[in-house]
């Protein structure tokens, strides 16, 4: 079979059927993604079967949680999204969510004007800039009913970065790899920020043995003004308390 055929294979063990329009769409994403890069590094994993599973069934999974079906139109924030995972994909999938993409580096940015064109997707868009510091803006701070991110970071660092982004009542779901120790380390934050946890949602990619994980915390209250701290702050409190933890 060829990679485009494997993809649709692999996605009727997804709960999640595709048009003929959509299947073209996420074809012509990934031949955009493997012609930008070879000029720009977007991505570490350029082989093709690979970006169909690792890259847009790994963003997909977020169907599995039962958050974004049923044409219910939902504003959606992807923080970190580098080259578009998983906001891209969740927009040609479920095209009734108002999709906005938030990445720093200007270089991706510019990939993602591209693909949003070229794929001709609509209520979609990019903002450039930092998480930390878009997160104090108004027109972005609880604004969103759900956010999303797969960037490689400890779940500690992500929810201070993400939850500023979510409105009361809304979710923030972290794409993650199996590791309970990172989920229990952000306990204590997570109320702070206004959050709550939810729930975990492990599964295995389809036609793979790769094992995901799906983190989820509820918006309950507002996020204080204080937060999200610069990175550097954040790191410096995490330090702290792995080595509080080695003393004990």
């Amino acid at each position: 079979m060829t990679n485009q055929e494997t993809f649709i294979h692999d996605l009727k063990q997804m709960p999640l059927t595709l048009s003929s329009l959509q299947i073209e769409q996420f074809t012509l994403y990934h031949d955009l993604l493997i012609v930008a890069n070879e000029k720009t590094n977007l991505t570490a994993i350029t082989e093709e079967d690979d970006i169909y599973k690792k890259h847009f069934l790994d963003s997909l999974a977020l169907i599995y949680w039962g958050c974004v079906e049923n044409d219910t139109p939902l504003s959606l924030a992807d923080i970190g999204s580098g080259a578009g995972f998983p906001g891209i994909p969740l927009k040609i999938a479920c095209p009734w969510l108002d999709v906005t993409l938030i990445e720093a580096r200007m270089k991706r940015v510019h990939f993602l004007h591209n693909v949003i064109e070229q794929l001709g997707l609509a209520n979609i868009r990019v903002v450039h800039g930092r998480a930390e510091e878009l997160s104090r803006l108004s027109e972005y701070r609880e604004r969103f009913d759900l956010c999303v991110s797969r960037a490689v970071a400890p779940l500690t660092v992500l929810v201070e970065y993400c939850l500023p982004y979510v409105k009361q009542g809304g979710l923030f779901v972290a794409y993650k790899t199996p590791n309970e120790d990172e989920r229990t380390a952000a306990d204590t934050i997570i109320p702070v920020l206004g959050g709550e946890y939810e729930r975990t949602l492990h599964f295995v990619l389809p036609g793979t043995q790769i094992e995901r994980t799906l983190i989820g915390i509820n918006k309950v209250s507002s996020t204080p003004a204080k937060y999200p701290r610069r990175e550097a702050a954040i790191r410096k409190t995490l330090t702290k308390s792995s080595a509080h933890s080695h003393k004990e």
